[in-house]
């Protein structure tokens, strides 16, 4: 920019990622520099800086106050997290325009260091969604006498850690349910579903193995299928507003009547995702795995098995990942079989996120070697990749309610 004498007004921040953007957590110390270039002598009464972290939100719903009255009723609520502000150069106070107190600078570039400390106490991911966002930024001001303040905004990124190696986070998470299909005074048999995930937590770039039986009894043509969504939650004037949007999904083979379909650690990776915020006050951000039957003509068959996006990947050297496979299969009794994966977006979504399979049987180490790499830079790039994609549609509604619980019955003979 050039404004009169101002050349440029600059910030930049010391703590850059591989991927040069600035990265901090809570409790961390923020520093920097802001450049200052000038074509000639300028005298000035302050140059500012001001840092602020916050969580906010804001929507609108319409009322209707009587037959021909409406009105717009606005839900906002905030969040601080930190309020810094220091001078670099000049004096607090420069609301008057004496030219007592100035300070001269004279042409050339100068630089003058910030630096501060975050809070010690847990501070919400940056995050940016429909109805709200975290967000955190330095800002600085150049003030001088009879003009107009030259002011400069840079965000940068915050991430609350989560260690998914956790024994809340390492545990199994399975279900069961069935379905039988009426029509008019026939009754055909059941649709059961079982299906379990070796663990809660994972991080993006994952691929979450999911072990599965479909068991078909009815009459009708179905199709095995597995979603993840992400679920934002805003809170404001104690009302709540939520978000429902799908991230990645995959597809199995149709199953005709009296077929079962087993997947054996099918794959479903987790694509560039904002952690799962779960701290904050106002905004929630949690994710889900829905594995379900596709039933023609009746409301789908399926099991909701919560997730949570970490930052900090599985540890390698733990047997607890491979036990937990070899417990799974153990149990369930589940073939070895592995089925050819095929994307398909559910019929209430138009946009679909697809992904090429994973082989199998990757090495823990090799893996922990990648997400140490990761959390060194490239990790909060590829998350920071996900804030500035375009939002995929969304439903405010979950399309398809609980089922009663029910004991899975064999198929009659």
């Amino acid at each position: 920019m050039v404004l009169g004498k101002v050349k440029s007004l600059t910030i930049s921040f010391d703590c850059l990622s591989d991927s040069n953007i600035p990265v901090y957590s809570s409790g961390d110390t923020v520093s920097g520099r802001i450049s200052l270039e000038v074509t000639g002598e300028i005298r000035v009464k302050s140059l500012k800086i001001h840092a602020r972290g916050r969580a906010k939100v804001r929507w609108t719903e319409s009322r209707n106050a009587g037959s021909n009255t409406a009105y717009t009723q606005n839900y906002t609520e905030e969040v601080e997290y930190f309020n810094h502000k220091d001078v670099l150069v000049g004096h607090e106070r420069d609301d008057d325009n004496s030219e007592e107190g100035l300070h001269t600078i004279h042409s050339g570039r100068h630089e003058y260091a910030f630096s501060f400390e975050l809070p010690q106490i847990p501070l919400a991911t940056s995050f940016e969604g429909r109805h709200g966002s975290v967000r955190y930024w330095v800002k600085a001001e150049l003030h001088r006498p009879w003009l107009l303040p030259v002011k400069l905004k840079k965000e940068f990124t915050v991430f609350e850690h989560i260690d998914i190696n956790t024994p809340l986070l390492l545990s199994p998470q399975a279900g069961t349910k069935e379905k039988t299909l009426c029509c008019w005074l026939c009754t055909s048999g059941p649709i059961s579903l079982s299906a379990k995930i070796e663990r809660k937590g994972y991080t993006p770039g994952e691929s979450i193995q999911i072990f599965a039986e479909i068991e078909n009894c009815s009459s009708r043509m179905v199709v095995p299928k597995a979603t993840i969504y992400q679920t934002q939650a805003f809170y404001a004037k104690g009302k709540m507003k939520e978000v429902k949007q799908l991230v990645a999904n995959l597809r199995g083979e149709s199953l005709s009547s009296g077929k079962t379909e087993t997947w054996n650690g099918k794959q479903l990776k987790i694509p560039p995702v904002s952690p799962s915020i779960l701290d904050c006050s106002i905004i929630r951000v949690e994710y889900s795995l829905m594995v379900y039957v596709d039933i023609p003509g009746a409301m789908d068959l399926f099991l909701n098995l919560p997730l949570v996006i970490g930052t900090i990947p599985l540890h390698p050297f733990g047997s607890r990942t491979s036990s937990v496979s070899s417990q799974c299969s153990m149990n369930m009794n589940w073939l070895g079989l592995t089925l050819p994966e095929r994307l398909e977006a559910p019929p209430s979504y138009a946009q679909v996120v697809t992904e090429e399979n994973i082989q199998s049987g990757l090495a823990h180490v090799a893996a922990f070697d990648d997400f140490q790499r990761a959390l060194q830079g490239p990790l909060f790039a590829y998350i920071q990749e996900f804030r500035f994609l375009p939002p995929p549609l969304y439903s405010e509604i979950d399309p398809n309610p609980d089922q009663p619980f029910h004991e899975i019955p064999s198929c009659p003979s």
